[in-house]
């Protein structure tokens, strides 16, 4: 429902403008609206969706949980022609399994007004984008990104008390994401691999007890970390063969391959409850015989436990091997203490982007990588970036930084963390996991959880009588991927096991894949990347709002003042220069940003 007392503005020639990011579990919108730098009212815009959310729907308006007022305990989303949508992108993450393949329309149309009393939809300027929704498996690249985020308001309301729901919980952030197991394995009679930590006896370790084939794992097995033993020892048979790797910092890679049929999984995720759920993760499976060769091979090379130096001596990129149209290479590290092949190309590339990065990392700590990719935006390219963590070495309250290094004198790792740490403060185009926490949440939200305990589901032993209870490992974001000039026709990914540190570099066993050719998997990226983006964007800049800053600068104000001021935190804007007005100047990141992710 619109209302129009003042009756239908005329609205201009020129129409919106849209592009849409697929995933097979979510639509990311890119929407631009050029005219709407000629009108002070321009307040947003109406998505409508058909088919709509609910069986037999033929249409329905996204919705929006802020409006333009303060959003109340319990208050329900409001649909977009009352609560227009004021962002050049957003994302549809109603999408089910059952949606995959079917065609889906987008009708995006400006909306002008002052207020939720006076708002009137601009047909004439909107504009319709049609898509079809992508199977899991696309031209022999199969690709699962799992949800991830506990600290949401869907979770917080699906699972009030998720440790009675704790199956149900698992299967809600896998997102599909465990049924890479049961494909990898179907149809096999030999799996080889490498795994770092395997700790799942939800979904991995039963499926390997139940394969009916030969199975054959390197693991990680160091002095210091006897993690994955319990799940070895349950695998224990004639047909397993768990290979353990100890000469070398970690065995972090993370793939099995299906010998014969020539198959590969690799990706992101440990296989522990953690890594397929609560922790950003991806994973994909690719049918290539080539491909599948390589990684065998290399996991025969470490399964014999060599050294840091005998594995070093046989790096390098591959040969390109094409998976349908896509052109791949796999570099293996650790790679000779004097050569940084594998991480440099990566730079060259970052540095030759023609218009835009994306990275989505746990903790990279090359100076090099770091400022090359804060050299994007100088660069008048377009940047965004999420990091698990971004910490102030510089803090007097934690005088080292995670090197343990004093601020004095610091080595260029340190150097590189201030210099992150003031960047992400100062453009905040880069930023870092954060949640609503109880006391200093905005009005109508609920506080979120910032992890979940998930060991029921381990291996893993639990902790002995007068032991401190063990929890989650304190990784949220643990992707390791970068993609350039990811809205283009020619993009490159970086995606696998390697951190891109200097000991993913030259101390760990590691996998990175080189992706090329394939424009539709870098948008399936870009898609997944925005939706964590935006979502811990809004938390990070309201706990920075927040802070002791903030706090200290509202200590002026009257408390109805104050008040106020937090409250217009999450409420709509009620005239375009206060949501947009960066976006309509030439030269700016969010003009880039809107002229180019919506294609005009």
């Amino acid at each position: 429902m619109t209302r129009t007392p003042r009756g239908a503005r005329a609205s201009a020639s020129q129409a919106a403008t849209a592009r849409a990011y697929t995933s097979p579990t979510l639509v990311l919108l890119a929407m631009d609206w050029p005219a709407g730098k000629d009108f002070a009212d321009f307040l947003g815009f109406a998505i409508l969706r058909s088919p709509g959310f609910r069986p037999g729907e033929q249409q329905g308006f996204l919705r929006n949980k802020i409006g333009f007022n303060p959003p109340q305990p319990n208050s329900q989303p409001l649909t977009r022609d009352v609560a227009p949508f004021q962002k050049f992108h957003w994302w549809d993450g109603a999408i089910s399994e059952a949606d995959r393949g079917k065609t889906f329309k987008y009708t995006i149309t400006p909306v002008r007004g002052t207020g939720p009393d006076d708002l009137v939809l601009q047909h004439d300027a909107e504009t319709t984008v049609t898509l079809t929704l992508p199977q899991v498996e696309e031209d022999g690249i199969a690709t699962w990104f799992n949800r991830a985020v506990v600290s949401s308001q869907a979770f917080s309301r699906e699972f009030p008390d998720p440790k009675s729901k704790i199956p149900e919980v698992m299967d809600w952030l896998a997102n599909g994401l465990e049924e890479a197991f049961a494909q990898i394995l179907s149809g096999a009679d030999k799996i080889e691999g490498a795994i770092y930590h395997l700790t799942d006896n939800h979904w991995v370790v039963p499926a390997f007890k139940d394969f009916k084939g030969e199975l054959s794992l390197v693991y990680e097995d160091r002095s210091n970390d006897r993690t994955d033993r319990p799940a070895i020892d349950l695998l224990e048979s004639d047909r397993f063969e768990g290979k353990p790797r100890s000469k070398t910092n970690i065995m972090h890679d993370k793939f099995l391959v299906d010998v014969e049929g020539g198959r590969v999984l690799m990706g992101s995720a440990n296989f522990t409850p953690e890594g397929l759920t609560s922790q950003a993760n991806l994973l994909h499976i690719f049918k290539s015989p080539q491909l599948a060769k390589l990684y065998a091979e290399r996991g025969q090379l470490i399964a014999d436990d060599p050294t840091i130096g005998e594995t070093a001596k046989t790096t390098g990129w591959s040969q390109p091997v094409k998976v349908g149209k896509t052109t791949v290479r796999v570099f293996f590290s650790p790679e000779p203490t004097n050569k940084r092949v594998s991480i440099d190309t990566v730079i060259k590339s970052v540095k030759g982007a023609k218009s835009s990065v994306v990275f989505c990392m746990f903790d990279p700590t090359d100076p090099k990588l770091i400022t090359s990719l804060l050299a994007t935006s100088d660069r008048k390219k377009l940047l965004y970036g999420l990091l698990n963590s971004i910490s102030d070495p510089t803090a007097k309250t934690k005088n080292r930084s995670d090197s343990g290094e004093a601020p004095v004198d610091p080595s260029p790792a340190t150097q590189i963390k201030v210099t992150l740490f003031n960047r992400s403060r100062k453009d905040k185009k880069v930023l870092a996991y954060s949640f609503f926490r109880p006391g200093a949440t905005p009005a109508g939200f609920l506080p979120e959880l910032s992890s979940v305990d998930l060991s029921s589901e381990s291996t893993l032993p639990p902790p002995k009588t007068g032991q401190k209870k063990r929890g989650p490992p304190a990784v949220h974001i643990h992707h390791k991927f970068i993609v350039i000039d990811g809205e283009t026709d020619d993009p490159t990914i970086y995606t696998g096991s390697a951190n891109l540190s200097n000991n993913s570099t030259h101390k760990n066993d590691e996998n990175l894949l080189e992706i090329k050719g394939n424009p539709e998997l870098a948008r399936t990226y870009f898609a997944e990347f925005m939706r964590l983006y935006e979502h811990y964007r809004a938390r990070a800049l309201w706990n920075v709002a927040q802070g002791a800053g903030a706090k200290r600068r509202a200590k002026g104000r009257s408390k109805k003042s104050a008040a106020g001021a937090v409250a217009q935190t999450f409420t709509l804007k009620r005239s375009r220069d206060a949501w947009a007005k960066g976006a309509y100047k030439p030269g700016t990141a969010e003009f880039r940003a809107r002229t180019q992710l919506a294609g005009g």
